[in-house]
């Protein structure tokens, strides 16, 4: 029988710039948060597993406030990104205080998924055509000669804040829309058009307010969790000896080596929706009032579930 692809959140961060656990503070009228209304949208989409992963010191915290709520209306599971989570022979350098990045994020779940997943972060808000895109993609696309994953891709103009500069994945394609390149900008700040710089603001690049860009919303089958810990020591190597207590092992990075290597291929959709985010405190007003609109529109219920 044909597994159902699961969700992976990715909840683990604290989000340094936000000053909080950004993943806990709430955008609507009924303590929902950013990530009440995404995993709304996936269920609708037909996502029925849910796999949270988080850090241990706030699984508490984590289940009381989001968690509960949910385990009545969905299957939900529980992952942790711990910094020591490494392949056998390696251990994290003890000065080192965070985990290792994304890649090493959807690794924490690789026991409990066993078939197609797509990942998201907690604290973005991506809107329901996204989740019906990667959901239908995934449930119509196994692996083949072939490994199939998706991403859905942004318009960069619908990803930026007034409040600071993002980073986003800058997204090249082929001319059937599969992913030839991404390549991270990391000080990208809002304009007509908006733009990016390399050097601290010395210099600035634009970029067409039309560029797909990734907001980390990935869609793989199993095979992406065995090749990404396959890979990981190679990683966990050049990174111990160049940057120990910095470095991160990113989904793009392997994405990049698989479809490097021919190995793997990689559709990307298109939402036209507006991302919303809380990179920076500043961004919850603007964030709360999107949502009571879309709630006064009737996307959302007041209430999401029953045990709110």
């Amino acid at each position: 029988m044909k597994q159902k692809p699961a969700l992976i959140i990715m909840a683990a961060g604290m989000g340094s710039r936000y000053g909080g656990l950004k993943q806990m503070d709430p955008v609507g009228n009924h303590n929902q948060v950013i990530l009440d209304y995404s995993i709304y949208d996936a269920r609708r989409a037909g996502f029925e597993t849910v796999v949270f992963v988080i850090k241990p010191e706030i699984e508490a915290d984590f289940k009381a406030l989001v968690g509960r709520r949910l385990e009545k209306e969905l299957d939900v599971k529980y992952v942790y990104q711990r910094r020591d989570d490494l392949p056998a022979g390696y251990s994290a350098p003890q000065e080192r205080e965070k985990p290792w990045g994304t890649a090493q994020a959807a690794l924490a779940a690789r026991d409990v998924v066993d078939g197609p997943f797509a990942i998201i972060n907690a604290d973005d808000y991506y809107g329901p055509e996204a989740f019906r895109l990667i959901y239908d993609y995934l449930s119509a696309h196994p692996d083949g000669s072939l490994y199939e994953y998706v991403m859905v891709g942004y318009l960069l103009k619908n990803t930026v804040t007034e409040n600071g500069t993002v980073a986003r994945g800058v997204c090249e394609e082929t001319a059937d829309h599969f992913l030839s390149r991404i390549t991270e900008r990391t000080k990208i700040e809002k304009g007509e058009p908006p733009r990016f710089t390399e050097d601290d603001g010395r210099t600035w690049t634009e970029l067409p307010g039309e560029t797909v860009v990734s907001m980390n919303m990935w869609g793989f089958n199993r095979s992406f969790l065995d090749e990404a810990w396959a890979r990981f020591p190679a990683f966990l190597d050049k990174a111990l000896a160049e940057n120990p207590l910095k470095a991160e092992y990113f989904l793009p990075t392997v994405v990049s080596a698989l479809t490097g290597e021919g190995r793997a291929r990689v559709r990307v959709l298109r939402s036209e929706d507006k991302w919303y985010g809380i990179t920076y405190r500043e961004d919850k007003p603007a964030v709360v009032a999107a949502i009571a609109e879309k709630t006064a529109s009737g996307l959302y219920p007041d209430r999401l579930w029953e045990a709110e």
